[in-house]
């Protein structure tokens, strides 16, 4: 006998009697519990159930399903699926080489109980330790189970897109049907999602998901499930998508779920091992009709171009986020900009210097002059800023007229007058976590932030400088009901509340009228919307555009631009700003809100709102705000003067 016949069957032998151990160890282990294993329950503040993970509660037998379905799943998941033991040797025989011959992925070769138990999982990590551990899961599968009931399982967890777990609720999302009444087209269109559920289901693009209905219904042909007769009558008339869910709609609101999921990823708490194996009950901060107003005037204010958007709405009282978006829509772009990417924050960034600038005996009616500036650093290096529009005042403006107008040169000058350390320092306190490079363009907002990151710094100044981090779960329960986390309640004072009081009341004079000057301020244009008081402060950069204010019960951040850098428009900014406005009125129409206690230790005096002098035209004043003793040394009568 030859050598290489010898080692041929040699390995054949090595390799029946390990499959045979396997298979042996599969059996003798615990059987899996499929309706429960890996499922996740999300519910909202008011313990709504928003969101059913890898399971769901809607469950459909095998014989409650299309057998078209059926049929059209097998033929181009899985041909094989009712002769193999859970792993199609010769198809993952043939990927290799196919992936080796094109030197990339080109073909995959998991069978259907391999999928199924990827189902049950939180996450996809491709190491070699996982992929072991599903290879056991999967053997595990095939002994304890019949094909059948594998196939129940996995048509109930298979991710179908736009926010749709299992075949109860693909069909009556997509088409208003139980599984059990699908006609044909509509079960091939099912069949097709799963390959890439964002790309090939028919709302987010019918002509792809026909296109590969098509594909699956040649596969079904090859199979020999289907005639040629049929095939070739397929789809003569297009098929009436329904595209709506019963309890909601919302396109945006898997922005805020899979923000959940991210953070539950991060919660030591929870072993992995149970989050595997044992399901799990999310009770988290959305509060729905908040995000229900959010998506609404997102799609109410539209830019007319590829725009895209993110924003948060916090509690300033815990830090926890009630609504988010990280897109337009998460069928067409999962993409979380609001966790995930970082952008340049424009004048946002000042409120951060100004608060360094007070707590370094600076006031409100400090001044500079704003007009056009050459400043010659100490690297020996010159930089040049400009002001919006090239407007300057060519005079001394005060810091309360600096914040209104958003004037650069005012805080360039801030900035290198205090040292560049000052503003990072103070970022750094209240949660801000970037690395910042000392450099004189820093309070214009030139480093890139992360936006769920920079929500922290300004959730800090709402809420009177108490450092809170931002969070979406409140507790974590098994399936049982057994508490496995909860959130412990954060309240650091990293702030001086008597200069948060201050800053606060300047940023509300972006909306002030009395501050017109050689500009107006930065948010005059949505004033007339706002019923309540609010600290507000907008950014700009050539891609992006930002808006964000609170008062002491709520903190709304928005940021619009576009994934490429290319330049917003005049109408970003006007619909954001417009969102921002109208989502903050909606949400807070008919509820009592509550500005800020004004400190025992601050006082006030009315000045004129641009050159912090006294004043008797009413027009052109506007209070000012001082820590005790460090008001302006005015007489009685100039005060008497100004408030007459």
């Amino acid at each position: 006998m030859k050598l290489s016949l010898k080692l041929g069957l040699f390995l054949f032998i090595a390799f029946s009697i390990s499959m045979a151990g396997l298979y042996t160890y599969a059996y003798l282990s615990p059987k899996l519990d499929l309706k429960t294993s890996g499922s996740l329950y999300i519910y909202d503040n008011e313990e709504n159930l928003v969101y059913q993970g890898s399971s769901t509660n809607e469950w459909a037998n095998i014989d409650e399903i299309s057998p078209d379905l059926i049929k059209a799943v097998v033929a181009i998941e899985d041909k094989k699926f009712y002769q193999h033991h859970g792993f199609d040797y010769l198809r993952i025989a043939k990927a290799m080489y196919l992936n080796i011959k094109n030197k990339g992925i080109v073909q995959g070769a998991s069978t259907i109980s391999q999928q199924y138990i990827k189902n049950l999982y939180l996450d996809f990590d491709k190491t070699w330790s996982r992929k072991i551990e599903e290879a056991f899961l999967t053997l595990e599968l095939e002994v304890h189970y019949e094909k059948d009931e594998i196939l129940e399982g996995y048509l109930n967890t298979i991710n179908y897109g736009q926010g749709n777990y299992g075949v109860v609720n693909a069909a009556s999302f997509y088409f208003n049907k139980k599984p059990s009444e699908l006609t044909l087209e509509e079960a091939l269109m099912l069949a097709g999602i799963p390959k890439s559920p964002e790309k090939y289901n028919p709302v987010a693009d019918y002509d792809k998901c026909k296109s590969r209905a098509l594909l699956v219904a040649q596969a079904m042909v090859n199979n020999k499930t289907m005639s040629e007769e049929t095939y070739s009558n397929l789809f003569k008339e297009k098929v009436d998508i329904y595209g709506e869910r019963k309890d909601n709609n919302l396109q945006m609101l898997m922005y805020y779920q899979n923000a959940v999921l991210k953070e539950l990823e991060n919660i030591n708490e929870i072993p992995k091992s149970f989050i595997d194996s044992g399901g799990l009950k999310i009770y988290t901060t959305l509060d729905l009709d908040m995000q229900t107003k959010l998506e609404e005037n997102i799609l109410n204010n539209p830019t007319g171009d590829d725009a895209q958007i993110a924003s948060v709405i916090i509690d300033p009282h815990t830090g926890a986020i009630q609504a988010l978006t990280g897109g337009m829509n998460y069928a067409t772009s999962q993409y979380n900009r609001a966790i995930s990417s970082k952008r340049q924050v424009g004048s946002t960034m000042k409120p951060f210097l100004y608060y360094a600038a007070l707590e370094n005996n600076l006031t409100m009616a400090s001044k500079f002059s704003s007009e056009e500036t050459t400043f010659n650093l100490s690297n020996g290096k010159t930089y040049s800023p400009t002001n919006a529009g090239d407007l300057y005042a060519n005079k001394e403006i005060t810091m309360a007229a600096a914040i209104a107008f958003s004037d650069n040169i005012y805080a360039v000058k801030t900035n290198l007058f205090l040292g560049v350390d000052k503003m990072i320092e103070v970022a750094n306190r209240v949660g801000i976590k970037a690395e910042f490079g000392e450099n004189a363009s820093l309070p214009l907002g030139t480093t890139e932030l992360n936006i769920l990151d920079f929500a922290n710094g300004y959730a800090t100044l709402a809420a009177s400088g108490y450092q809170k981090e931002t969070y979406f779960i409140e507790k974590v329960e098994d399936l049982e009901g057994n508490i496995l986390y909860e959130r412990e309640k954060e309240n650091k004072l990293v702030l001086n509340p008597n200069y948060v009081y201050i800053l606060n009341e300047m940023l509300a004079n972006t909306t002030n009228a009395n501050f017109a000057d050689y500009t107006t301020p930065t948010a005059l244009t949505i004033a007339s919307k706002l019923s309540n008081k609010y600290a507000i402060k907008t950014g700009t950069s050539n891609a992006d555009y930002w808006i964000v204010g609170y008062d002491e019960d709520i903190l709304m951040l928005t940021w619009m631009g576009y994934d490429e850098d290319k330049n917003i428009t005049q109408q970003v900014r006007k619909s954001a700003r417009n969102i921002w406005a109208d989502t903050i009125e909606d949400i807070t129409k008919d509820k009592e809100m509550h500005w800020y206690k004004t400190p025992n230790n601050v006082v006030s005096v009315p000045l004129n709102a641009v050159t912090g002098e006294t004043t008797n035209d009413k027009g052109k004043m506007a209070m000012y705000y001082f820590v005790r003793g460090t008001e302006p040394n005015y007489s009685p009568e100039q005060y008497a003067s100004s408030s007459n």
